[in-house]
This record gives structure tokens, C-alpha cells and sequence, in this order.
């Protein structure tokens, strides 16, 4: 293997936490700094007008994307204002129907956070559970379901396990119950196709940074017609984006997020294709040539670039140590890194809490390479061994004595 690569070649596979900017992707944004620096809302010259078609083109560009109608489309800046747009704005707007939200135990943190902020203000919340697998239970859900049910919020693909939820089977439920249903597809789209009104799904956040585009931007789709979702804004100030989202556009950051959707829709299958090959080689090296090497949630309905592995009676965050110099990888989800507590996510699926203390996310993409995937299994590897040796829990546990 490459000398210099050993030495000096950082690897970077945390693509689940950022990604970085496709050069294609920074071209295109680059004028909107400099030569076109109009506001969007601008209309009484040609800068502003540049502004506006650029815009306009992007939220086309996503809409296509998505399958959805460009004025579904409300720009935000980031997935975690989508989530707390969705949740907070049904709240708010359908307070007169009910109070009750369903989601479910592995959700980020946004849905999570903002819907213990909706307990204080009156809302009644069910947290679904999932299996050793990480999905719910589809007459769990349904059973869940009452009068006063204003909103279920599922997360299309987990952050920390790339697990996919049975998407079209809860969309069902929540039409037949005739109940709103809001995803955070934040590592979906992109990834695998996501068209929200296919399936029932009436709001759905995500974001550019996951995707190759330029951070501080994203996008929530609220759906208009039957039914047209209303929601009660969260920033006031000017009435943007259908009145439900005030302040001067990120133009550049739109004009980015647009492309990144352009060259997902163009890329995406033959991508996901790649990754999963490379994902594989990775997994099944690591857990057939590492003794007590586990996967994770499922390994059937799950992203093509992730891979969620524990190594029993190695410390995660020692393990990283050995090699953080050379590559980025993860152990929760990059909002909850600085926690020394175990996921919830894999709490949440009953794996143990040293099982979860050992685990690494590898998120694969765009960038990645297959020399990059040797040399990770080697120093993975190596690091498992090297700490193992200094270690009398995995004597004892060799011994049987634990």
C-alpha cells in the first residue's frame, strides 16, 4: 500500500455527519458571491431579478428531486429548523384538533428535543419503540393512533444505522387514520428515492450539507393539496416562502442546494451501487477477521453507505485513538458526539450498553475510495488487536469467565 497514504492521507468517513462540497457544486454557487449579489426579494433591478431566477431555478431543481411541486418547496437553513417547523407549526396550527404527536425512540435529536419542548407547552407524545433491528411496529403504530392524533413523525433512514423505515406502509396507516404524517429524511434524500406524495408523506425535512451541497441551507416539503398542510411560522418578519419561513434567502446556498439535487437525481443509482460494494468489503472484512464483530440493525432494509459495527470489549472512543489521525469516522451521531453516554439509538434497539459503548458508524461517499476502504480495514483492525492485547476483560471473556 502506498507509503505516503500510510503516513499522511487523511480518509475521511463520516459522511453521514457532512459532506464534502462537490467542486461542481462550488462553481456554481461562486458567482452568486461576487458578480450576482442580489437579494431574492429585490424586484426593481436586474440583480435582484438574477436573484430570484436563480431561485426559482433551484427550488425546481429540488422539487424534481423529490417529486414534488416547486411551491412545496420552503427554503430553511437546515434540517433542524425543518423539524422544528414541522412539529412546532402543526402544533400550533392543528392545537384545536388535538394535542398528541406520535414519533419513535431513534429519532435525531431535533425531533426528539422539540418534541420535549411541546410537552412543556401542553402536547401529549408517544415514543414508539423499535426492534433489535430498528424498525417499529407497524400495529404498534396504528394502535397508537387516537382522536386527539394531530401528527406522526418517523425518520425516513437513521442517522447512526442507515436503517429505513417501512415508509409506504406507515404512509397508509396514517391516511387511513386520517392523520398527518412528517419525516426527517435528512439521510434519505439524495441516497435512495424519496417522493413524500407517493407515499402519504405530507412534510419532509432535509438538507444540502448531507447531499454534497454547502451547509446553512435546507428545505422543508409541505405538501398542498389533499390535504394542504398548513403550519404556523416559526421566524416572522416579511412573509418568505409562502409565509411560513421569514428572512432574506440564502441565495448562493440555494443556488448550491439546486445543483447537489441536480446531480443526485443524475447519480444516485449508479452511486448507491458503488457505495454498496465498498460498504460490503468493508463489513465483511472487519466482521469475519475480527473475533465478537457485530452489525448493527438490520442488514436488509438499510443505505447503501453505512455501516454500524460493534466490537465487543473495545472501547469505541480508545479504538479511535489508534487511528483518528488517519480517519474520520463516528460513534453516535456528530450532534451528539460530545455525550459520554451510549447511543439512544442503539438503547433504543436493547443492545447492551457495552455493545453500544463499542460501536463505530463508517459512512461512506461520493469520495471514497477502495484503497481508502484497505487501508481502514488494516488499521481497524490493528487498533482492535492492539487494544485487546492490553486488555483482562477480553482475557476473562476469552477464558469464559465472563
Amino acid at each position: 500500500m502506498n507509503e505516503v497514504m500510510k503516513k499522511n492521507q487523511r480518509i475521511y468517513l463520516d459522511y453521514n455527519a457532512t459532506t464534502p462540497c462537490d467542486p461542481r457544486i462550488v462553481e456554481t454557487m461562486l458567482p452568486y458571491f461576487t458578480t450576482m449579489p442580489g437579494n431574492a426579494a429585490s424586484r426593481s433591478h436586474p440583480f435582484g431579478w438574477e436573484a430570484a431566477e436563480a431561485v426559482s431555478n433551484a427550488r425546481n431543481q429540488i422539487a424534481n428531486l423529490i417529486g414534488a411541486d416547486e411551491r412545496e418547496i420552503i427554503f430553511t437553513s437546515g434540517a433542524t429548523e425543518g423539524d422544528n417547523l414541522a412539529l412546532k407549526g402543526v402544533f400550533e396550527m392543528y392545537r384545536r384538533k388535538g394535542n398528541h404527536i406520535i414519533t419513535v425512540e431513534t429519532e435525531h435529536k431535533a425531533v426528539l428535543d422539540t418534541c420535549l419542548y411541546l410537552e412543556k407547552q401542553g402536547g401529549e407524545i408517544t415514543y414508539l419503540k423499535v426492534n433489535k433491528a430498528g424498525l417499529i411496529n407497524l400495529e404498534e403504530l396504528r394502535a397508537a393512533i387516537k382522536s386527539t392524533t394531530i401528527l406522526v413523525a418517523i425518520m425516513w433512514a437513521n442517522n447512526e444505522t442507515g436503517v429505513i423505515q417501512p415508509m409506504s406502509e406507515i404512509g397508509k396507516i396514517c391516511d387511513e387514520e386520517g392523520v398527518l404524517l412528517f419525516s426527517d429524511a435528512t439521510q434519505a434524500v439524495g441516497k435512495i428515492p424519496t417522493f413524500p406524495k407517493n407515499i402519504g408523506i405530507h412534510l419532509m425535512a432535509f438538507t444540502a450539507h448531507k447531499m454534497y451541497g454547502p451547509k446553512g441551507v435546507g428545505a422543508l416539503f409541505v405538501n398542498r393539496r389533499r390535504p394542504r398542510v398548513k403550519l404556523t411560522a416559526q421566524i416572522d418578519g416579511g412573509g418568505h416562502e409562502e409565509g411560513m419561513r421569514s428572512g432574506t434567502l440564502n441565495v448562493p446556498g440555494i443556488v448550491g442546494f439546486g445543483k447537489a439535487a441536480a446531480i443526485a437525481q443524475a447519480e444516485m443509482e449508479a452511486e448507491s451501487i458503488r457505495l454498496n460494494l465498498l460498504r460490503n468489503k468493508l463489513e465483511t472484512a472487519l466482521s469475519t477477521e475480527i473475533e465478537e464483530c457485530s452489525i448493527n440493525g438490520t442488514t436488509e432494509h438499510r443505505l447503501s453507505q453505512v455501516s454500524n459495527l460493534s466490537f465487543r470489549h473495545v472501547d469505541s472512543e480508545g479504538l479511535l485513538m489508534t487511528f483518528n489521525q488517519n480517519i474520520a469516522v463516528a460513534t453516535g451521531s456528530a450532534c451528539t458526539s460530545a455525550s459520554l453516554d451510549p447511543s439512544h439509538v442503539l438503547t433504543a434497539m436493547d443492545i447492551p450498553d457495552d455493545l453500544a459503548k463499542s460501536s463505530i458508524r463508517f459512512s461512506l461517499g461520493r469520495f471514497t475510495t477502495e484503497e481508502e476502504i484497505d487501508f481502514t480495514i488494516e488499521k481497524v483492525k490493528a487498533g482492535t488487536a492492539q487494544l485487546r492485547a492490553l486488555s483482562p476483560v477480553w482475557e476473562m471473556f476469552k477464558e469464559g469467565l465472563i
